[in-house]
């Protein structure tokens, strides 16, 4: 069965269902105004507003007409049916829609239960109207039909605007997208071409200034591209050949020639619309819950309401006015209107919440998850560390080398002709303190020990205790002992000699990210068990995880072990655990654990395994993930008690509890009782909703100053446990 993209509901996919085809792939609906609403969401919206302004504007003088009695009684009837007609039959007319789809489908709905009531209301009303002898009771209730639906629309009104502030970021990633390519066709011709035209393999071209049409790996050319709109990277990232960039992002400086990997839907910009848009129609299981509520809840209260007349009629002997007016009564008070937007309001709430900071949740399920989770794994290469190495240390040996500066500015030269990771994070090192770096004059690399270049007239060699060796260079203990202190904190130490003496140490390792510490401090406040799971060293492992304070280390797994760590942990029952990743070699854990996290733009794995994407690769965002979910759920509770609090409280009332102690008379005031049931429960939920849009993540800033930090529980105790396979769990 395929799911309505507007309200989340089943579908059969017959062939008379009602279906549209956009951007290849093909939707199904339960009515044309879910449909309407898909294709031309803005004309939706903009009917919706002006059918709930009129409601407004028709209910407001109905209502003091009702209660101030301005004209005489007959004329104001007859006025109180003009003006409610409309409001019945025009305004909720969505409502005798929503009804007819629910009989077709052989179901109930909430539609079901507000057009029974409604009209209920409205045609006793009327019949007491034209035909006053009729009933004993001249009261009519036009004002308590038009109310429940002035209010059903205001609040789907209100849900409707939530969904769209959920997915203004589509909105602003679908107005990045370029709308022309410039392709370079055989023979070196440009040729402009519309974006959808790009093949896979295409070589295009990208100016400065330029959005970037597709995703690709930089063939030619060097630059740096504003990626901020997509992965929310304040600082230009600098591209050369072998880069990957991404569509949509800017262009900043120099020419590139790119050669296009991903195109149309497998595009980075398009999963992230199609996550958002995911986020805004997935129905989570309070939401299912909710739906099957309503789907016993209503025709039970039919047959209450059914119940109740006959029996008065038969039973209790009060004629068939009081009869009626107990079924009229029972179906309007009892109708919780407000449950069809308690999880929905509340859950685009949080969905948009997170878009707007960055974090895009698959489902709206993962934001029920989040909540739950009680163990956070992280892999520690590109996810808590970030993924390539930096010169940590430069310790000088002589002073006739001109110190740290002149030893890291000639380790730079030497380096400057490698491409090993090792040499290129001294070379960034040296650029970064704004060195001069000079190509070597000769150059050799010494395969698995290290290298050898001249400059200036100098030799220079670069590499590890052996090469120096090798070489006649001896090493003193108290070198070796320098070099063993660094290893032990998980750093590579290398070995540089200039002009056959020994010159210094330069040491490289796999950093931090900048804010991990704060993430995994804040987890442990929210009572969150921390484990670091990795496939390095155990040595390396030890190291960063002493750092940042985890407590529990599971080091030298395989990608294929990962995942039956994470059952493991499972096992434990300590709550749900996560899984946080770079998407690459995690892929396996993410699939696992009950909540996968990807880190970054690892589109694949994301989009296979992953329930949520951190687009900012911030690991503070995991934190305001699961804050999310438990406020989120926390206003779903709220809200479903509310819906149901003050219409189910009122059903023995309107069934006629107490006639008996104040008379048959009662039953007067219960459609005006219904009506403020009915009103109190819906503001209650779409206003208590509407309150998440005041979440402010913990790390947010206001005027320079860190927001307080909320604390969720003790620390637990810091107590380290180390293991080398996934066996000795």
């Amino acid at each position: 069965m395929a799911k309505d993209p507007v309200c989340g509901m089943f579908v059969e996919e017959k062939p008379d269902a009602i279906r549209h085809t956009a951007d290849g792939r093909e939707y199904f609906f339960c009515s044309t105004q879910c449909l309407n609403e898909f294709t031309a969401p803005e004309k939706e919206l903009r009917k919706l507003k002006i059918v709930t302004g009129v409601s407004i504007a028709l209910t407001i003088p109905i209502t003091i007409l009702t209660y101030l009695m301005l004209l005489p009684k007959e004329v104001n009837s007859y006025v109180l049916l003009a003006l409610a007609a409309p409001v019945q039959f025009w305004a909720g007319w969505r409502f005798y829609k929503g009804t007819w789809d629910a009989i077709k489908a052989r179901a109930s709905n909430m539609d079901t239960l507000i057009a029974v009531g409604t009209t209920a209301a409205f045609l006793y009303s009327a019949v007491v109207t034209v035909a006053p002898g009729l009933f004993p009771f001249e009261g009519v209730y036009f004002e308590t039909a038009a109310i429940i639906i002035t209010l059903i629309l205001i609040g789907r009104l209100l849900e409707t605007r939530t969904k769209e502030k959920a997915s203004n970021a589509v909105r602003k990633l679908l107005d990045l997208q370029p709308r022309m390519a410039r392709v370079i066709r055989d023979g070196g011709r440009e040729e402009e071409v519309p974006v959808e035209q790009v093949q896979e393999g295409d070589l295009f071209l990208v100016r400065p200034g330029e959005r970037i049409p597709t995703d690709g790996t930089v063939a030619e050319g060097s630059s740096s591209v504003d990626e901020s709109a997509v992965t929310g990277e304040s600082i230009p990232v600098d591209k050369s050949a072998g880069s990957e960039v991404i569509g949509a992002t800017i262009n900043k400086s120099g020419l590139l020639k790119a050669r296009a990997t991903k195109v149309g839907q497998d595009t980075v910009l398009s999963q992230i619309i199609a996550l958002v848009q995911e986020a805004r129609t997935g129905k989570a299981q309070m939401q299912k819950m909710a739906d099957q509520v309503a789907k016993y809840f209503v025709p039970a209260v039919i047959a209450v309401a059914i119940a109740s007349a006959l029996a008065w009629y038969f039973v209790g002997g009060i004629g068939l006015t009081f009869s009626l007016l107990a079924f009229v009564s029972v179906i309007i008070i009892a109708c919780p209107c407000a449950l069809g937007i308690a999880t929905p309001a509340a859950l685009m709430m949080g969905a948009g919440k997170g878009a707007e900071n960055g974090i895009l949740f698959k489902g709206e399920e993962y934001l029920e998850m989040a909540r739950k989770v009680r163990t956070a794994v992280f892999d520690k290469t590109g996810t808590l560390t970030k993924g390539q190495p930096e010169a940590t240390d430069v310790i000088a040996l002589s002073e006739k080398m001109g110190g740290q500066q002149e030893l890291l500015r000639l380790a730079a030269i030497a380096e400057s002709g490698s491409e090993h990771p090792l040499g290129q994070a001294i070379v960034r090192k040296a650029k970064e303190q704004g060195l001069v770096i000079a190509s070597p004059e000769s150059f050799e690399a010494v395969s698995g020990h290290g290298l050898k270049a001249g400059y200036a007239g100098h030799s220079i060699m670069i590499g590890n205790r052996k090469m120096m060796a090798d070489n006649g260079i001896a090493v003193p203990d108290k070198v070796n002992a320098t070099m063993s202190r660094l290893e032990t904190e998980g750093k590579t130490a290398t070995l540089v000699s200039v002009d056959g003496s020994l010159a210094g140490i330069v040491a490289m390792a796999d950093t931090v990210k900048e804010h991990a510490q704060e993430a995994i401090d804040s987890l442990k406040q929210m009572g969150i068990r921390v484990v670091m799971l990795t496939g390095d060293n155990e040595r390396t492992a030890r190291a960063i995880a002493s750092s940042l304070g985890i407590d529990r280390v599971i080091a030298q797994v395989l990608p294929q072990q990962k995942e039956r760590v994470i059952t493991e942990l499972k096992s434990e029952g300590r709550g749900a655990v996560a899984m946080v990743g770079d998407g690459i070699n995690d892929a396996p854990a993410l699939a696992r654990a009950d909540l996968g996290i990807a880190i970054g733009s690892g589109t694949d794995v994301a989009k296979e395994t992953g329930g949520i994407i951190l687009i900012k690769n911030d690991l503070r965002d995991v934190v305001t993930a699961f804050e999310l979910g438990r406020k989120t759920v926390s206003k779903i509770k709220q809200n479903l008690f509310w819906a149901f609090a003050y219409n189910t409280g009122l059903i023995p009332i309107a069934a006629g509890a107490l006639v008996p102690a104040f008379g048959a008379q009662m039953y007067e005031w219960l459609p005006l009782l219904a009506g403020g049931a009915m009103a109190m429960s819906s503001v209650s939920v779409v206003g208590n909703s509407l309150l998440l849009g005041r979440y402010r993540p913990r790390f947010a800033t206001a005027e320079g100053k860190p927001e307080k930090e909320r604390i969720y529980g003790e620390k637990e105790p810091k107590q380290v446990y180390y293991y080398n396979n996934a066996e000795a769990t």
